[in-house]
């Protein structure tokens, strides 16, 4: 099979699990790196290999973009300890609690070890994203793991660097430990001013394909562009998504935010599940290149650095938790979690391919270099089977699950848009602005939000007619292809005016 055939083929056996984790609610990275394993264990199973600089900028950048541009910068300055601790301290934890089960089992050397635990110290942003877009959590607990995924990869990429410095010159020079400490402080600057840049050629060519086509060039440049300047790719990528949310007017045409949500929603989730299929497809090399006796000692090793940094996570959890809660009593305003929040925060640290493009971007004369890619293929995989598949029924038992709580902010937030909107009309005449105010007004008085149901039936019906009677139109010729589509379109805005909530989105997992 051809590549493109293979891909096809992947691809459909994607859709089919897809909606088997769909019904069986469960979250689907877990489950496609799994079948990612037994396809590749198949005979004549496909060999696609990875270009780790490649896989990092094509998979990661944008899942970087599309949750950094909806994380609020207000959200991440309330949040910075708890960011600092689970972005920064947690990796370096994790990396040290790798280190010191590497010399007191196998024996690695110390920069061996490091480099080892930088690959496998970060929970990913692609599966953290992925797993817990449809769970109902709390928004600070939402919050805290979206935005610890945006900013950990900076932390382990740079030990990771520096290790594998370490490793090939036998210590630091002078201008290395120069380029590894302006990497952060230069990526966020870089990722900043190029959001400005684009930000300002973005309103010369909105509102057309191109503009949304100029979305995924940036993201991709941003990442690419601070990687030749030997800066934070991952720390660019996510300032300069963050200033051109925070650049964005009220005024910008809608028209091009609903077309550009509709094609990254599509655009991420195919990255997603191509990434966490190529992942699993990744088994068969890793295995292939270790003798029977080498690869006992490397799943013995695996499972052991596995258990250290699900339990190195947890301990960090409960400790900040007791921390936090010592200083709020003391008269701080960050609260703590809850004991259960805590936990499921300790818990949600699935890896992802961040872990396995760093590990096979090592040096093929890396010293247990196949011992590091497979203990960073099996935390991968254990994570996203065990953690990420664990974590919809672990909300439900430990009743973490806030859908009533979500419906009531959103039913909230509807009234306060009503009530700007009345504001806003206030004091204006006439009979076309009284109907307007009356919507709104039915909407502040009304105990939920949504069209009274017989008249929502009355209006799906109306618009149902109007499709019919444009079908017929188009059929006896008399609208050409054009105004069909436009008034379709039109259609289309009035039923989704009327339908509900559950209609109006698409998910998949």
């Amino acid at each position: 099979m051809t590549f493109f055939e293979t891909l096809v083929a992947l691809l459909a056996v994607a859709i089919l699990l897809l909606q088997v984790t769909r019904r069986m609610r469960l979250p689907y990275p877990g489950i496609l790196a799994a079948a990612g394993v037994g396809v590749a264990m198949l005979p004549g199973a496909p060999d696609i290999p990875i270009d780790p600089p490649t896989a990092l900028a094509l998979f990661i950048a944008p899942v970087l973009v599309d949750s950094a541009y909806d994380f609020p910068l207000g959200a991440a300055r309330r949040m910075l300890l708890p960011l600092f601790v689970y972005a920064v301290v947690a990796v370096l934890f994790t990396t040290g609690v790798v280190v010191s089960i590497s010399a007191l089992t196998v024996g690695l050397p110390i920069a061996v070890a490091i480099t080892l635990g930088a690959i496998v110290a970060p929970p990913d942003a692609a599966a953290a994203t992925a797993v817990l877009s449809n769970l109902p959590i709390d928004r600070r607990v939402d919050a805290l793991l979206k935005g610890e995924s945006l900013f950990n990869d900076a932390t382990a990429l740079l030990l990771f660097s520096a290790a594998l410095t370490v490793q090939a010159t036998g210590g630091f020079e002078r201008e290395t430990v120069l380029r590894i400490t302006l990497a952060a402080p230069g990526g966020i600057l870089f990722g900043i001013a190029f959001g400005f840049v684009v930000s300002r050629i973005m309103p010369v060519i909105g509102s057309t394909v191109g503009g949304t086509l100029l979305q995924f060039v940036y993201a991709f440049a941003t990442w690419l562009i601070a990687e030749r300047l030997h800066l934070s790719a991952v720390l660019a990528t996510v300032a300069s998504a963050m200033t051109i949310a925070t650049l964005a007017k009220i005024d910008d045409p809608p028209r091009m935010r609903v077309h550009s949500f509709a094609v990254w929603t599509t655009v991420v989730f195919l990255l997603n599940v191509v990434a966490f299929l190529l992942m699993g497809l990744q088994a068969r090399r890793i295995v292939e290149a270790m003798s029977a006796a080498e690869l006992q000692r490397a799943l013995w090793f695996a499972a052991i650095v596995v258990v250290g940094v699900i339990a190195s996570r947890l301990a960090i959890a409960f400790l900040f938790h007791a921390i936090v809660a010592f200083r709020h009593r003391r008269g701080h305003d960050l609260a703590p979690f809850e004991n259960a929040e805590t936990f499921l925060v300790g818990w949600a640290g699935m890896r992802g391919l961040v872990t396995l493009a760093t590990a096979f971007a090592l040096p093929a004369n890396f010293p247990e270099r196949d011992l590091v890619v497979l203990t960073a293929f099996s935390v991968v995989l254990a994570t996203l089977v065990i953690q990420g598949g664990t974590l919809a029924p672990m909300i439900r038992i430990l009743k973490l699950g806030r859908e009533d709580k979500a419906r009531q902010e959103i039913h909230w937030a509807r009234k306060s848009l009503a009530q700007a909107a009345l504001s806003r009309l206030e004091g204006e005449e006439g009979a076309d602005v009284d109907a307007v105010r009356l919507a709104y007004r039915e909407i502040c008085e009304s105990s939920r939000y949504s069209p009274k149901e017989r008249s929502r039936n009355w209006s799906l019906a109306a618009v149902l007619a109007q499709r019919q009677r444009l079908d017929e139109l188009r059929e006896a010729d008399l609208i050409g292809p054009s105004q069909y589509l436009e008034l379709q379109e039109d259609l289309d805005w009035k039923q989704l005016a009327v339908v509900s909530d559950e209609e109006k989105r698409i998910a998949e997992s």
